[in-house]
């Protein structure tokens, strides 16, 4: 069982340091979300009962590929994700450009994890199609790919286009479990990331439809990241790999007592709760 570090609304001032802790705690990966702006959103949020966003004005978003080549910096083994890059937000050049100069300077240590999104003001304010945004997406997978592995593209009005650096093989996990997302994951995916906290019930059926879409497009097993909603224990993670898991998401800060959360700050806080985390969970599991 690999263990992700869920790193959203993290201050960007602590992803350097934390980066640190995560590597030497035994995490495999550390994941970070991606969103553009804040604004008073008109599109409903999907994953929360008011359809109001989690965070406000003062919660950070740092820039996914920035923040990774920064963390690559100063660690050697910790990969990092997305967790998810919603590259049909952005034009196909950038998102090839970006990913594959992170994954070179990181030394092959990037995860594209990559969806569809929700949030239709940011494709506005970047001038892409937000009702053709899963169609894209599937047509620019392939396309990243060729650019990576260093082959040219022939785009509209644009003659023969290669990039540089080349990054080669970068491993590719699709977020979401729409019907449309888990197809494209079975499709298309070296693996899938859960993008909601489970139930072990809920996963069950998601992990079902998966199966039946990858024998349907001919596939044999891909990777599975899925958060689930239990306490952490080594008993979990098994059962969730006898069920063909692969992988699970966790930020232990978030079950740190009361207690804790007053005596120490927030970086602190992170350190020892990972740190326990490591030491009753990922080195028993």
């Amino acid at each position: 069982m690999k263990f992700w570090l869920g790193a959203s609304f993290v201050d960007t001032g602590e992803y350097v340091e934390l980066a640190r802790i995560a590597e030497r705690c035994g995490f495999d990966t550390l994941t970070l979300s991606d969103h553009l702006f804040f604004a008073d959103f008109a599109t409903p949020y999907p994953y929360s009962r008011s359809g109001k966003p989690r965070w406000d004005a003062d919660t950070h978003w740092p820039d996914a590929w920035v923040t990774i080549g920064a963390m690559s910096a100063v660690t050697t083994s910790l990969r990092f994700a997305p967790n998810v890059y919603i590259a049909p937000a952005r034009d196909l050049i950038t998102v090839a450009k970006q990913v594959s100069t992170a994954s070179v300077l990181s030394g092959g240590r990037v995860t594209f994890g990559v969806g569809v999104g929700w949030c239709k003001e940011e494709f506005l304010a970047t001038g892409q199609d937000f009702h053709t945004r899963g169609r894209r997406l599937d047509e620019m997978l392939p396309q990243l790919r060729t650019l990576w592995d260093g082959g040219q593209l022939t785009l509209d009005s644009v003659p023969p286009l290669s990039i540089s650096p080349r990054a080669g093989h970068i491993p590719v996990y699709i977020g979401g479990d729409s019907e449309a997302a888990l197809r494209r994951a079975a499709r298309l995916g070296d693996g899938w990331i859960g993008n909601r906290i489970y139930s072990e019930e809920q996963l069950d059926v998601v992990l079902a439809d998966l199966e039946g879409y990858l024998k349907e497009y001919g596939r044999g097993p891909i990777d599975i990241i899925a958060p689930v909603a239990a306490l952490p224990s080594p008993e979990v993670y098994r059962r969730l790999a006898d069920k063909g898991v692969t992988g699970t998401m966790a930020a232990p800060w978030w079950l740190a007592s009361p207690e804790e959360k007053a005596r120490y700050g927030s970086l602190d806080l992170k350190r020892i709760t990972m740190e326990r985390f490591a030491e009753e969970i990922i080195t028993k599991t």
